[in-house]
């Protein structure tokens, strides 16, 4: 709807200035009205408007706060969730004291087995002393009997220790293995929290309204402690360093234009700039019986655009004749 007005009026425009010149040869190729790039900043989240401190005409920079929405409901709600993160980590399962003890056993038995191999090795000298003695009849077999005894009962003693020690480690990897796979479930139910968690973060984020490029403000459309809801807008901004200036040209025009010439734009008030053409229309438009044209010949028209630099005087809807 916005377009089909501004379409309207530039061509109203052109009915006018150029009726009034009459059958006189116009002074100026074309006209058109000065618009600007707007947009509508609209909000993203629901909540009392708490904070909106901007005024029309007011020149805001991109990435400037202008406002908070109230969203002390999605805070609590985050709180909930970090409250439930601290609860499953308080779930888990510490294999450690139970383990620690398994480990002080083995390391008994450990040492036990250390004592009883110096033992066994004290006595396998004894004993190959003894098979000397006795080879050389030199001593009685008892004494050697005794002694290959003494070595039997160690070896036994030392395989039932290692043994023991085998039993006892197995024991701790299963106690630390139980423990990984209760802890393993209740970090799988942390996951979906930390979703949660940042979707509360992009949500919170959003309570803030953040304007998003430098430019004006055109109207206002909310005041503070006002209900917002996404969707809903807020104000209108837009860039008036540089306008563009919608004008029409005849299908005679054409050949004699190009994207990126420059151009001589004039307004009623005086001031003269020089502009360059950014856009072409493709398609060409009739125009109305009631418009005239440099050539009144020509059926069709075309539309330009024309990217003209703003010193201040230069106000959307404004009229500017083109020069070409």
């Amino acid at each position: 709807m916005q377009k089909i007005s501004i379409k309207t009026a530039i061509i109203a425009a052109i009915s006018i200035s150029l009726a009034a010149c009459g059958n006189k040869k116009s002074p100026f190729d074309a006209t058109g009205i000065f618009e600007a790039q707007e947009v509508i900043i609209s909000a993203e989240a629901a909540g009392v408007l708490r904070q909106f401190n901007i005024s029309e005409g007011q020149n805001l920079k991109s990435g400037q706060e202008v406002g908070s929405i109230d969203c002390d409901q999605l805070s609590l709600q985050k709180d909930q969730v970090l409250a439930t993160e601290r609860a499953l980590q308080l779930r888990q399962t510490e294999a450690g004291p139970q383990v620690k003890v398994l480990y002080e056993q083995i390391a008994l038995q450990e040492s036990q087995i250390n004592t009883q191999r110096e033992q066994l090795r004290v006595i396998q000298v004894e004993q190959t002393r003894l098979q000397k003695l006795v080879a050389a009849k030199a001593a009685p077999s008892k004494q050697l009997d005794d002694v290959n005894g003494q070595v039997s009962i160690l070896e036994k003693q030392i395989t039932s220790a290692q043994k023991q020690v085998a039993v006892l480690q197995q024991q701790a990897r299963s106690q630390e293995q139980s423990a990984t796979i209760a802890n393993r479930g209740i970090l799988s139910e942390k996951q979906p929290l930390d979703v949660r968690k940042a979707q509360l973060d992009d949500q919170i984020r959003r309570c803030k309204i953040i304007n998003p490029l430098n430019g004006t403000v055109l109207t206002k459309y909310a005041e503070a402690f006002e209900m917002a809801a996404p969707g809903k807008a807020l104000y209108k901004v837009a860039n008036l360093d540089t306008l563009v200036l919608r004008a029409y040209i005849t299908g005679v025009q054409l050949p004699n234009i190009k994207l990126g010439q420059t151009v001589k734009v004039q307004i009623s008030q005086g001031g003269t700039y020089t502009g360059t053409i950014t856009w072409i229309s493709d398609k060409a438009e009739f125009t109305p019986k009631s418009i005239q044209t440099k050539d009144e010949r020509a059926n069709l028209v075309y539309a330009i655009k024309i990217k003209t630099p703003n010193d201040g005087l230069l106000k959307i809807g404004m009229y500017g004749d083109v020069t070409l």
